[in-house]
Formats: structure tokens, C-alpha cells, sequence
């Protein structure tokens, strides 16, 4: 009987294989791709994709579709017609990027998707929804991306290939520091901003303000990556003193000098501060690349003003070990859970060495060493070149500052983001927030310690 069996299941078995072969379907497959293009004998297009099926890849990011990602998807699909790519915008923020967690989660669309802060991929390989890229042996990160792409491993492996090369700066608007008699900084402090944003500051005009997490991360973690968030006794490190000097530095401008408008009315009025200063109603914005997005747009964001840059502050005069915001950014990942890895990494490798090129005009310019720099930098400045001071944008480009990746685990950086606050806008002492800073680190730290 169990040789009848065996003898049974044999034949069974050879006629699914036959059943299989003759059969055509489409956007079918496993892990590793579709089947087909296992299949021997199949005719081939160059994405390594069979010729008679079309598989369809959803791409999430946070760049809005008209700002170069369309465009981008649009060339990859009119040279691969068997590879089609949707790109799907997901707003970066705490709302979409639990829009996209819950998406990987609960298994929908998601091919590939970009993160763009270390705590999130962090966060996205734990739960089992980013393919270790090193399971591919045709591209080298590092030889591709340079040393700064390191920062981006997750226990020592690539989840995710950064992208796009990291720019942070100071915006400056060069007529009204002209006005001052004020010259373009090319190496300061936040005591030199401070002195800029009194001299700039008018009835009509604030002198400084910063993109909303800058607050935090530019004044705190450039100041603590290079000295490590924890001690070497496994506790938290936020007590140290160039945390204090960061928030008292930006509590002043807020409620003593008043340069930066205070909190509660950047709140309460949403304030948008790319806005402002493109308007003149900001003389000095620390933010990044992005804004070139605005800037770039005279039809809807007019200004007679000229633009130029600088570094981004230490804190103090005399720090020696402060990090800039910077390295690279825009780490796209593979969903591990995607049934078309091959052809998602097919895609990805295309757009990390130059596909991604149409964003440049929107400030994203690509970290690949094989990537036209110099194009890159034509689409960033497009036509509104002439209203920007070049010089001291190629003088950031080509700077050698020492750079740091934002790290702090997600749910430290959100509390201690409460935590700072409450003192910007008066409710607790500056004391007070560094002992709960302290003690809300030293609870995470607890917790997860091995």
C-alpha cells in the first residue's frame, strides 16, 4: 500500500510540474521575483524580467509626486514595460509614517519605500519589513555611496541604500544682511546668530527661526553625536552641559531677545517659516534642501531678495567636537514581505545611480559616485540660478564638516521633544527638563537593556 502511495504521489506530483510550465499568469511569484524569470528558455527584456508578463511595483515616499518622483517612475516605465512603477506619496510625518508602518504591517501595497531618519528603518527591520539587501551580490553600498552610507547599517547590515546626499544649511536672506553691513558667516555659533538675527530683526521681519525638529535635533544631538548618548555605565548622557547650553541658547531667542518667534505662537498661528522667509518675513532659516522646492517657484513664491547660505551653528565659540546634520538620506528599502524582490532591486539600483536625477530640481541630489554632480546641481538652481549667491552654496557641496545620522531611537526623541517644549514655552525650569530628559532616557535604556 504505501508503495502503491509513493508511486501515486510521483505521478501526481510530475503532472503539477507540467500543469505548472504550460500555465501563464500573470504578477504571480514568491520572495525572490516572479517565476518566470527562473524559468529556462523564457525570452528576457534587460531588467532580467520575463517578456511576456508585466509585474507591477508600488513605490512609497514622501516627496510630493510633482516634486521629481513622477517624472522619476515615468522614465524607469517607458524603458521597462515589464516592470511597472507606482509611486504612492505618504506625507513625512508622525501621521504618515504611521500610515506606512500600518501598511507593512498588514500586508498591503508596498514594494519599496523610503525612511528618512535611522529611528524608523530602525524600527521598520524589527518588525520584519526590510529585506537585507546583502542578499544581492551586484552592488557595493559602501564603493557606491562612500563611508557615509555606514551610518544607515543596521547590525552591520544594509536594510536600505541612502540615496540622496544630506543638506542642511542656514538660508540667509543676502539683501537684508547686506543692508546690515553683516558678511555671509562661513563658520559660527548660535551666540553669532543671535547677534545676526537683533541686527535683522524688524517690526515686520523676525531674525531666526528653524525647521520645527531642528530645534531638537541640530542644537542637542550635533552637540552629543561625537560624545554618545549613553555613559560608559549604561546611563543617559543628556546631563551633560552642551545640552543645557543648546536649550538655554534657543529659550533666549524666544522669550529674552525674541529673535525667534516663541513657540506658543508658532503654534497657535502655524506659523510656516519656508513661507516666511520667502516672503522677507524671516531674515535667518536653518532648514534644508528641500526648500529649494519653494524657492525655485517665483510664480507662486515671488521675492526680490537674493538668497545665500552658511553652515549650520555650534553652539558655543569654543566647541570643538559639534557634528553637522548631514551625511546621506532618503534610505529606500525593499519590503521583505514584497513578491517581487528582484524586480524591485532592479529598480532601486537604477535609481540610486542617477533614476532619482529629476529630483535634483527639488534639492535631492544623488549620493551615488556615479550620479552627474554637476547636472545635479543645474537642476537644484534651475532657472532661478541667478537668485541665489552660488558661491556660498558650493562653499557648503564641497565642505569637509564632520557630519552625524540622527539615531535616537524614535519613542526617546518624541518624549524628549515634550519635554523641551514645556520649557520653551514656559511651563517647566530648564532644571526640570534635563532631570526628565535624563530619566526618560534612562527608562528606555532599562528596558531594552541586553
Amino acid at each position: 500500500m504505501k508503495k502503491m502511495s509513493a508511486g501515486l504521489l510521483s505521478i501526481l506530483l510530475v503532472f503539477a510540474v507540467l500543469l505548472g510550465c504550460s500555465s501563464k499568469s500573470s504578477n504571480t511569484g514568491g520572495a525572490g521575483g516572479s517565476d518566470s524569470v527562473n524559468n529556462a528558455g523564457s525570452s528576457q527584456t534587460d531588467s532580467g524580467n520575463a517578456s511576456n508578463e508585466v509585474v507591477h511595483l508600488k513605490f512609497w515616499g514622501g516627496v510630493p509626486a510633482e516634486a521629481g518622483p513622477q517624472q522619476v517612475v515615468d522614465e524607469w516605465n517607458k524603458t521597462h514595460p515589464n516592470i511597472q512603477v507606482e509611486y504612492v506619496r505618504y506625507v513625512n510625518d508622525d501621521s504618515g509614517n504611521l500610515k506606512l508602518d500600518t501598511a507593512l504591517v498588514s500586508g498591503q501595497n508596498v514594494d519599496l519605500y523610503a525612511s528618512y531618519t535611522k529611528p524608523y528603518l530602525d524600527k521598520r527591520v524589527a518588525a520584519g519589513a526590510a529585506l537585507d539587501l546583502g542578499t544581492f551580490g551586484d552592488y557595493d553600498i559602501d564603493e557606491k555611496m562612500g563611508p557615509a552610507a555606514q551610518e544607515w547599517l543596521v547590525d552591520g547590515k544594509y536594510y536600505a541604500i541612502p540615496t540622496k546626499r544630506n543638506m542642511h544649511f542656514v538660508w540667509l536672506n543676502l539683501d537684508a544682511l547686506e543692508e546690515a553691513g553683516l558678511p555671509v558667516p562661513t563658520d559660527w555659533s548660535m551666540e553669532d546668530v543671535e547677534e545676526y538675527a537683533k541686527a535683522l530683526k524688524t517690526d515686520s521681519r523676525w531674525g531666526y527661526a528653524t525647521f520645527p525638529i531642528y530645534r531638537e535635533i541640530v542644537p542637542v544631538d550635533g552637540s552629543m553625536a561625537e560624545k554618545g548618548y549613553v555613559k560608559e555605565d549604561g546611563t543617559s548622557n543628556f546631563d551633560e552641559p552642551i545640552v543645557r547650553d543648546a536649550l538655554e541658547a534657543y529659550y533666549n531667542m524666544m522669550n529674552v531677545s525674541k529673535t525667534y518667534p516663541p513657540l506658543s505662537l508658532v503654534e497657535t498661528t502655524k506659523m510656516d517659516f519656508t513661507s516666511m522667509f520667502l516672503k522677507g518675513e524671516l531674515a535667518i532659516y536653518n532648514a534644508g534642501e528641500w526648500v529649494f522646492r519653494d524657492a525655485n517657484n517665483l510664480t507662486d513664491h515671488p521675492r526680490d531678495f537674493k538668497i545665500a547660505f552658511a553652515p549650520l551653528p555650534r553652539i558655543t565659540k569654543d566647541q570643538t567636537d559639534y557634528r553637522y546634520l548631514g551625511g546621506l538620506g532618503d534610505a529606500i528599502s525593499i519590503n521583505a514581505k514584497s513578491k517581487h524582490q528582484k524586480e524591485a532591486w532592479e529598480f532601486l539600483k537604477w535609481y540610486a545611480d542617477g533614476g532619482m536625477m529629476p529630483q535634483a530640481a527639488g534639492g535631492r541630489i544623488p549620493a551615488s559616485k556615479d550620479a552627474d554632480q554637476s547636472q545635479a546641481l543645474e537642476l537644484l538652481l534651475g532657472a532661478a540660478k541667478d537668485t541665489y549667491d552660488v558661491p556660498s552654496l558650493e562653499a557648503i557641496l564641497n565642505s569637509t564638516f564632520p557630519t552625524f545620522q540622527f539615531s535616537l531611537p524614535q519613542e526617546v526623541h518624541d518624549k524628549r521633544k515634550s519635554e523641551i517644549d514645556k520649557y520653551y514655552i514656559g511651563e517647566q525650569s530648564l532644571d526640570d527638563t534635563i532631570k526628565n530628559i535624563v530619566a526618560v532616557h534612562n527608562d528606555y535604556l532599562a528596558r531594552n537593556a541586553q
